[in-house]
């Protein structure tokens, strides 16, 4: 009995070794196909301005069994627009991020979803985008040190992010949950990353830890006006 037990304990150990790697080899696969959805899902974002002159508003309606699920909203040119989860019927992307689930209730939990924020000065149908159209959320998005990765003068129009392994929005991100943090402002970078007057501050850059352990394992990307400005001037769409 007791080399049965050895033989179970050195089986269960060799068994352990191989599961890690394994298990590292799955999630970096999974970041790298989360990765290239999120650069298609921008470039999706541009081709939809391309075509109807304006960025699609959030998706917010919560049913599956709704004919507006997965469609971006009406309108979102609210003070400021909420953030909601990306319009991937509109778009023609993917539902959920690798890590994802798709709903079948209205009850399901929005697991893996690709959160959307745009600013209301693109995404208004009624006032289509020119080539003198300014941004007005002041979107920022800061790394886990607190360093903006985006231009004070050059705030992003649009931003995107998978919640990654652990499902749940991270660092800055997670104040987002519900409830907006609203007030244009901008971001005072000598005042830490803290949201006391609602400053719409995002957080992007390298992940912390791995899987469900990780302490910020968010993907996100965003649009800026040159990016999009430049895309929409070679189709012709702005002069």
């Amino acid at each position: 009995m007791l080399e049965l037990a050895i033989a179970l304990m050195i089986v269960a150990l060799l068994l352990g070794g191989m599961l890690n790697p394994l298990g590292a080899a799955l999630e970096t696969k999974q970041r790298a196909r989360a990765e290239l959805q999120l650069e298609r899902i921008r470039e999706a974002l541009t081709g939809f301005a391309m075509i109807n002159g304006y960025l699609p508003c959030p998706a917010t309606t919560t049913d599956p069994d709704s004919g507006r699920y997965g469609l971006e909203n009406a309108a979102c040119d609210s003070d400021p627009v909420a953030e909601g989860y990306l319009p991937w019927r509109t778009l023609g992307v993917p539902e959920t991020d690798p890590w994802g689930l798709p709903r079948s209730a209205d009850s399901d939990p929005f697991n893996g979803y690709w959160r959307y924020r745009v600013d209301r000065n693109f995404s208004n149908s009624g006032a289509l985008i020119t080539i003198k159209t300014a941004q007005a959320e002041n979107l920022t998005i800061v790394d886990a040190r607190g360093m903006l990765l985006t231009a004070p003068t050059e705030t992003p129009v649009a931003i995107i992010y998978s919640t990654g392994a652990n499902l749940a929005q991270d660092g800055e991100n997670a104040r987002f949950e519900g409830a907006p943090c609203g007030n244009p402002g901008g971001y005072d970078a000598g005042g830490g990353t803290s949201c006391p007057d609602g400053e719409p501050l995002y957080q992007g850059g390298d992940v912390s830890g791995a899987g469900s352990a990780a302490t910020f394992d968010d993907m996100l990307v965003w649009l800026s006006r040159p990016r999009l400005f430049n895309r929409m001037v070679s189709a012709g769409r702005l002069p």
